[in-house]
């Protein structure tokens, strides 16, 4: 049997949305700050979730692992760590649960286990979308040598991933729904047909009454077709012109 449109959505947008999280994660750009003091005016410093680094403009420079007590110890870095490593974790269960649902080489898809693995996609992309949006909203307060501090690439592909896992767990748990409610046509009990309100009366059996019963109780005389009828017939006109038997040529008292 096809795999259903629905189920072929949500593995195709799943994966897309693991991978820009995965990216998300790991990536040191969560926010970029610039013009820091007693620093040159080329160089850029990148934090993330899980790294910091600086990357100067004109050499294109990259130096990784920059030690900062004070960021990571905030109180969102502790729970975006562990909302984006949780939607990571779900979101390979999750496409697992749907993978065993929606194989192409079975019978029938299995609507409800399907369904719960796009719910799982579901949550997993909620919990990327909470951790993103938390961060975006308090970026500006969090402890900064600077003041010029900018959004990261790491939370644009954070609202993309979350927003893919979002569309295709919740297209996806849509064969639960078509599952209650095969289930719920399959238990109604059958009902009568409604009968019209013009009830008709029941057609009456007619006797046809034989030809001996008729002949019998009726003064008319009944005839039949297999019966000759002594009805007067016209005489047959016999041609009685002379016919010339003595040659092919006719004569004038022929015609």
């Amino acid at each position: 049997m096809r795999t259903p449109g629905i189920f072929i959505c949500g593995l195709v947008l799943a994966p897309c949305g693991l991978i820009l999280d995965l990216a998300s994660t790991v990536a040191p750009s969560w926010r970029t700050i610039n013009n820091i003091a007693g620093e040159s005016t080329d160089m850029v410093l990148q934090q993330g979730i899980w790294d910091i680094c600086k990357t100067f403009t004109s050499s294109r420079d990259i130096q990784c692992g920059q030690p900062d007590t004070q960021y990571f110890n905030t109180q969102i870095i502790k729970i975006a760590q562990g909302l984006m490593l949780a939607s990571l974790i779900l979101n390979v269960i999750a496409i697992g649960v749907a993978s065993a649902g929606v194989r192409c080489w079975t019978d029938k898809p299995r609507w409800t286990v399907a369904g719960i693995g796009g719910l799982l996609i579901f949550i997993s992309g909620v919990l990327a979308i909470i951790a993103v949006s938390w961060y975006t909203h308090i970026m500006t307060s969090i402890s900064s040598p600077s003041t010029d501090i900018r959004v990261g690439y790491c939370l644009v592909l954070g609202f993309i991933g979350g927003i893919l896992e979002m569309i295709g767990g919740l297209v996806m748990s849509i064969g639960l729904c078509w599952r209650c409610g095969d289930r719920s046509r399959r238990e109604r009990p059958k009902t009568d047909v409604v009968k019209s309100t013009r009830d008709p009366h029941p057609l009456h059996r007619v006797t046809v009454p034989s030809v001996s019963s008729i002949s019998s109780s009726s003064s008319v005389p009944y005839y039949s077709k297999d019966v000759d009828m002594d009805f007067p017939r016209s005489k047959r006109q016999i041609d009685t012109r002379p016919v010339n038997t003595y040659g092919a040529r006719p004569y004038d008292s022929d015609l």
